[in-house]
Order: structure tokens, then sequence, then C-alpha cells
């Protein structure tokens, strides 16, 4: 039998597919990060199941295991707390240990609080980038919403509320025009999507405390070329657009205006002989 993976409610309990409920009512056994919270549900939808808790703690240690049931023919289901398993979620080394043994799964569609969140901001959909949580440490953080600032389309990542001051303060400082939004409590009673630059939305968090899981989007904008360094162009170029040392020196010499010669000395100056 094959592993479901299926998505479960991130607020509202009535947001799951039948399919996702008759699915829960025929398994074997359900994996979820906590049972407590799991148990709410599945009371919800009169489904009593064998809860086994699968969390980032203990995933490794259950996959020998929950792979000898699945290989013996036991149906499994797989759940988060909330939204689709995998996305930012346990699941993912369980999912690459089936293909490697050939365990057949599947997953079972739902709500996702990144789509949610991206069709609620009203910025492109058509092209966005998901870049998880963001960093705890204030540089790695900095470099992360600069690579952000030069993707051409929607960034989206997931924050704390008690650090979503300090992160709106970063965009402040490198990016004041950029246009924002902050979904939050999605399908609860409370859900709130508020867009606007980093100043506004520091102005209306100051004076309301945020509270609940919350999202960030950054809008497309115009690229920071001008502000950003050479070297960092030159490493931004290959990173997002797997571009050779080569090919990233020319684009940034372009983008910045520069003689490739200059960008290419500046690069391979002999103060800074790392390459990029």
């Amino acid at each position: 039998m094959p592993l479901f993976i299926i998505s479960t409610p991130i607020g509202h309990l009535g947001d799951i597919s039948q399919r996702a409920i008759d699915t829960l009512r025929a398994c074997d056994l359900i994996l979820c990060e906590d049972t407590r919270h799991s148990q709410i549900l599945l009371r919800h939808y009169g489904i009593d199941k064998r809860l086994i808790p699968f969390h980032q703690f203990n995933e490794k240690s259950k996959e020998e295991s929950i792979l000898r049931d699945l290989e013996q023919g036991q149906s499994i289901a797989l759940i988060s707390d909330a939204g689709t398993p995998l996305v930012s979620d346990p699941g993912q080394a369980l999912v690459r240990a089936c293909i490697e043994r050939g365990v057949p799964f599947t997953a079972i569609p739902g709500p996702c609080s990144i789509i949610q969140a991206l069709v609620l901001s009203g910025f492109d959909a058509a092209r966005f980038q998901f870049i998880g949580f963001l960093p705890r440490d204030a540089g790695a953080i900095r470099t992360a919403l600069r690579r952000a600032l030069f993707f051409q389309g929607t960034t989206i990542a997931f924050e704390s509320p008690q650090r979503l001051l300090d992160t709106l303060t970063i965009l402040l400082e490198i990016d004041p025009n950029r246009e924002l939004a902050i979904a939050r409590e999605l399908t609860k009673t409370f859900e709130e999507c508020r867009r606007g630059k980093a100043a506004d939305l520091l102005a209306h968090f100051q004076e309301h405390e945020p509270r609940g899981e919350i999202v960030l989007l950054i809008r497309e904008g115009e690229t920071l070329q001008e502000e950003i360094g050479v070297e960092e162009l030159v490493r931004l170029l290959q990173e997002m657009h797997a571009l050779s040392l080569k090919e990233a020196i020319k684009a940034a010499a372009k983008l910045k205006g520069l003689p490739k010669s200059d960008v290419y000395r500046q690069i391979h100056q002999p103060d800074n002989p790392k390459p990029l």
C-alpha cells in the first residue's frame, strides 16, 4: 500500500477535501507531528485511528519501521499540524527513502499557507519563490532579503511575530520603496493581509503587536544594481541564474554600465583571490 501525504486545514477545520477524509478513515495508522493537535481535526470528523508521533526530532529513528510497515502492506497517512506536509514540515527524508526503496506514495492536495498568502497579496502569482523561514542571524537575514529583492517575481517567506519588526526595519533600510504584504492567521477568525511599504507596515505593527503565524511577501520591483557592490552582484547572478563566473562578470558589467575588464579586475584583484 502507498504512503498518503495528506494536506490538512491551516486554521479553518472545514478546509479539507472529502478524499482526504476518506483516506484518513481507511488507512491503518496516521503519522502526525503532535497527536494532541491532530486529534482535534480527527475527532471533528469522527476518525478514530492509531496516531504515531512523527516530527523533526524522531523522524530519522522512525523511518525504518515505517518503511517496513509500508512494504508489508500497511496503509499509512502522513499529516502535519497544518497545511501540506514536507513544506517546512517533516516528511522529506521519508519520501526520499520511499523513492530509494521503491515504496509507492502519493499526495492528496489541500490547504497551503504559501498559496493562500500569495493569492491574498495581489502580487504576481505567475512567477514566485518560497524561501522558507528567514534565518535568525542579522547578517544572514540581510543577505537573504537582498537576494529576494533581486528576484524577478514574488518572494514568499515565513517569519515569526517576535522577529517581524526587525525584518521590516532591515527592508526599510535596503529598499524603502518595495511593496510588501504581511499575511497572518490565514483562514482563521482574525485573518489579515496587510499591504504597503516597509515604513507603513512597521508603523502598523509597532502599534499592533504581531501575533499568529506570519507569511511575508515581497513584490517584484526594480533591482538594486546601483546599490549592490560588484562582488555581491556577480555572486547573486551566479546563484540565482546559474551563470558561470565569466557569464556573471559580463552580465554584471552590463547592469553596472562598466567595462567588462574593470569588473574582471575587481573580482580577481589580489586582495580578493577567492573565486565567487
